[in-house]
C-alpha cells in the first residue's frame, strides 16, 4: 500500500536544514555568552571552561579528572590546567580517593557550591520563565526533537573543538 499524498512524509530541503543549522549556531553563540557571563559572576578570573568544570562538580559531586574530561568531552590536559586554576581561585580542592591512594578526586568548595547555585538558579529561572510562555505540547516536542537530534548527531571530541570555548 502506497502512502497517500496527505500522509507522505516530505524530506527536509537543504534550505530548511540550513535554517536549523543557523538557529543552532545562534543558540551556541548565546550559550557561550551565558557561560562567559556566569563565569565572570562567580569570579572575575574564571574562564568559561572552568565554569563548566566547577558547575559539573557542583551538580554531580566529586569526580576524578579523567571522568570530568569524559563527561564534558574536553581534553584531559585542559581539565588538569583548569583544576589547578580552580584550586588557586578557591573554588575546588583535590582529595585522595579512599579506594585508591594514588588517585585524586576533584570537588567543589562550599564557596563554589553557593556561588554556582545562585548563578545557575538565575539562568535556570530565565529558561523556565521563557518556556512557561510556550504550550506544554511545544515544550514536550522541543525536548523530544532535541533528544532525537542529540542521539543522532555524533561529533567526536577533538583537542581543537573541545577547548571549552
Amino acid at each position: 500500500m502506497t502512502p497517500s499524498a496527505e500522509t507522505a512524509i516530505r524530506a527536509a530541503t537543504d534550505d530548511e536544514i540550513a535554517s536549523v543549522e543557523e538557529q543552532l549556531r545562534l543558540l551556541f553563540v548565546r550559550v557561550r555568552a551565558v557561560w562567559k557571563e556566569a563565569a565572570a559572576a562567580v569570579h572575575p578570573d574564571l574562564q568559561p571552561v572552568g565554569y563548566k568544570i566547577i558547575s559539573a562538580l557542583v551538580h554531580r559531586g566529586r569526580m576524578h579528572a579523567g571522568a570530568l574530561a569524559d563527561t564534558l568531552e574536553i581534553d584531559k590536559s585542559v581539565v588538569s590546567r583548569q583544576v589547578k586554576h580552580l584550586e588557586a581561585l578557591g573554588l575546588a580542592v583535590t582529595v585522595a580517593d579512599p579506594n585508591d591512594g594514588r588517585a585524586r578526586f576533584v570537588e567543589a568548595t562550599p564557596a563554589a557550591i553557593e556561588s554556582i547555585g545562585q548563578k545557575g538558579s538565575r539562568m535556570q529561572q530565565q529558561l523556565y520563565a521563557s518556556l512557561r510562555t510556550w504550550s506544554g505540547d511545544d515544550v514536550d516536542e522541543l525536548a523530544r526533537l532535541l533528544a532525537r537530534l542529540t542521539s543522532e548527531v555524533v561529533a567526536p571530541a577533538t583537542t581543537d573543538s573541545a577547548s571549552g570555548d
